[in-house]
């Protein structure tokens, strides 16, 4: 390439840079690297000069060997999502000291919150209890609470414990739960000592009146939460999934809702745009938000900023420290979809 500026292919879609960066962090961006933009799908095959020149790559395009073997200038990909696909060879990028990262942890606070919300909601009917009031239908006193819970001081489990957990926990600290966390990837000292109760998942969905799914999609648990799981949760219990649908077997949760023995709410769904025909569009007790909880433009721009400064950690010749990095022992039992939507 002709310039002296280090080159970062940008293929981030279905986001953008514009989208990832504020102006400010844009002209930070374009200040400091030449920027190569291309489609996903066409990067593996760009000019040999582009891709040998290439030290950062914005996205996760699908890279093979031989593209691989091409960037040897490469330092880092930055994965501007919180999912980690199976679309290039990690063992290849270890071995050669390249760094995977993702900044899926600006979701986490915005995700938190509307799962808050959504808890809030099934515990009090808020959203029913106002479509009645708008219809004369409303309720009033103690007969618009009958199945009401309380969420402070409540028995709440939390399945994983990542970022989003760990928001989800500062958020619900307030509330002094007495919280159960089932996470087979930590120890459970991390757990203990923030405060809850590692338990196991038997435990956490029986004891709980309240249940957070904010785990990954990995290859052991896809459908992992199924009609046992379901069976055992207490009658009138709340379940709110926040991280993927992969993890519930679906029609299962939809049958636990449809006999009233749990209420439940998602913001994921396995089908995304849902079908119109869908029937979980019209399911009650059930609870429903459109994949829009990370979404806000705040959390995007949060992006933009983490990726900078990783960039000039690099450039330094220090470790990214604001993305989150891929593990070695871990990255290849990741399981989720790439997202189609911002």
């Amino acid at each position: 390439m002709g310039g002296s500026k280090p080159l970062v292919i940008s293929a981030p879609e279905p986001r953008s840079l514009d989208l990832i960066f504020g102006p400010e962090a844009r002209a930070e961006l374009d200040r400091r690297y030449e920027i190569h933009e291309t489609e996903a799908a066409g990067v593996a095959s760009l000019e040999p000069e582009i891709l040998a020149a290439a030290r950062y790559v914005v996205g996760q395009p699908p890279l093979d060997r031989d593209a691989l073997e091409r960037m040897t200038e490469l330092r880092c990909i930055f994965n501007v999502e919180s999912n980690l696909i199976d679309n290039m060879p990690y063992e290849l990028l270890f071995a050669r000291g390249i760094h995977v990262v993702t900044t899926g942890a600006v979701f986490a606070e915005p995700v938190a919150e509307l799962g808050l919300a959504l808890a809030l909601n099934l515990a009090r009917d808020v959203v029913d209890a106002d479509l009645a009031f708008r219809e004369g239908r409303e309720l009033w006193g103690g007969a618009g609470n009958r199945g009401a819970l309380l969420l402070s001081g409540a028995e709440i489990g939390l399945v994983g414990y990542g970022d989003l957990g760990r928001a989800l926990h500062r958020l619900l600290a307030g509330f002094r739960p007495k919280l159960r966390i089932h996470d087979p990837w930590l120890p459970p000292s991390i757990i203990r000592e923030a405060g809850a109760v590692p338990a196991p998942l038997e435990e956490v969905l029986s004891a709980s009146e309240f249940v957070f799914v904010v785990a990954a999609v990995t290859t052991e648990n896809r459908g992992f939460l199924g009609p046992e799981a379901f069976a055992s949760m207490r009658p009138g219990a709340a379940f709110v999934l926040l991280s993927r649908a992969d993890v519930v077997d679906f029609d299962a949760l939809m049958a636990a809702v449809e006999r009233g023995h749990i209420r439940a709410a998602s913001d994921v769904f396995p089908e995304e745009p849902l079908p119109a025909d869908h029937p979980v569009r019209r399911l009650p007790g059930y609870l429903r938000s459109a994949h829009r909880a990370g979404a806000l433009d705040v959390a995007f721009r949060r992006m933009g900023d983490m990726v900078l400064e990783d960039m000039d950690l690099i450039d330094r010749g220090l470790p990214p420290m604001r993305c989150k990095r891929a593990e070695r022992e871990t990255v290849s039992r990741m399981r989720s979809r790439p997202v189609t939507n911002n």
